[in-house]
């Protein structure tokens, strides 16, 4: 007998945005490419990048982009503990000053419309990563809430079932 909290339950998607607006969803992949570039210039490491990415998609509650960047940031390197304490990142002792500066800096600019990005999170995101990099991390940021706007709204990318392990 199967129950009913067994089954799981399909998120159907709303449009197929990479069909429907291709041009646009072309362009949005280049801005992908541009923030990872100049993160790449900036010295970003490529797990602190999906940490932030996850954290990110994570306010936005993009369930495809949180998976992916999850299993992205493990790929990178990052413990599977670190990646699972990113959604408590203010109560962990598991990450950096810069690295918080970083979640601060990613919960605020997601968060535009409530927070306006306190003068004081900049200045710690600078104070931790120069200004360069700041500005590397912002274009990373602004990139991955364009990403998970697109995903939350259509539901264009779906979430497949992995076994465990």
């Amino acid at each position: 007998m199967t129950l009913l909290s067994d089954t799981l339950v399909p998120v159907s998607p709303r449009l197929d945005f990479d069909a429907l607006a291709p041009v646009f969803s072309r362009a949005v992949s280049t801005l992908d490419d541009a923030a990872t570039e100049q993160l790449d210039l900036a010295g970003i490491d490529s797990g602190l990048r999906e940490l932030v990415r996850l954290r990110a998609s994570q306010v936005n509650g993009c369930a495809y982009c949180v998976d992916l960047h999850a299993r992205a940031a493990r790929s990178s390197g990052v413990t599977a503990q670190r990646v699972d304490a990113v959604a408590v990142w203010r109560e962990s002792g598991l990450f950096t000053a810069a690295e918080r500066a970083a979640f601060a800096l990613t919960e605020d600019v997601t968060r535009l419309s409530e927070t306006h990005v306190p003068e004081a999170t900049v200045t710690e995101a600078v104070a931790a990563f120069g200004e360069e990099t700041a500005a590397a991390l912002i274009s990373l940021i602004i990139t991955i809430n364009v990403w998970n706007a697109i995903g939350v709204t259509t539901r264009a990318w779906s979430v497949s079932p992995r076994p465990a392990g």
